[in-house]
């Protein structure tokens, strides 16, 4: 299974980078994890934040693979705790698509991507940077990875 990460914004802080680099590259290569990144629209002053999302939404859509099982991460969606996450998992890999999983940019995510959603996920309820996301998101796939296979990254 290949688990993608769709985030609108590219040049995070190096720690960033480093902390991604670090989760995904633990993955076994029966479940890949990938980064695409989705150029943030110019936001100014008087932006028509509309069509910007709109625009953003169509480029993280046609950045998923044909197939794939969509999930958003969204405030409102449903909270997931370690063991429920790696149940989900499981059930990723039973269902035998690819995952690809949608960040959105300051404003959330465009309506479309939204629609196009099998699941919605929240982290948590409150707003966190984006850049944050990208390592919470890494390392809760990791860990609910290595409890599904009794490693010993996860220990309660």
């Amino acid at each position: 299974m290949r688990l993608q990460l769709i985030a609108v914004g590219q040049r995070m802080p190096a720690w960033v980078s480093a902390a991604f680099s670090d989760y995904q590259s633990r993955f076994p290569r029966d479940c890949t994890f990938e980064l695409t990144e989705i150029p943030a629209g110019k936001r100014g002053k008087n932006a028509d934040i509309a069509r910007i999302l709109a625009q953003e939404g169509e480029r993280m859509l046609s950045a998923v693979g044909k197939g794939n099982r969509i999930v958003t991460l969204e405030v409102t969606g449903k909270p997931w705790d370690t063991p429920q996450l790696s149940k989900q998992l499981a059930s990723w890999q039973m269902d035998g698509r690819n995952v690809s999983l949608l960040v959105g940019g300051p404003e959330g995510l465009a309506p479309a991507c939204i629609s196009a959603a099998e699941q919605r996920w929240s982290l948590s309820n409150l707003t966190l940077p984006h850049p944050m996301v990208r390592v919470i998101i890494a390392e809760s796939l990791y860990r609910a990875w290595s409890l599904l296979n009794n490693h010993p990254y996860h220990r309660e």
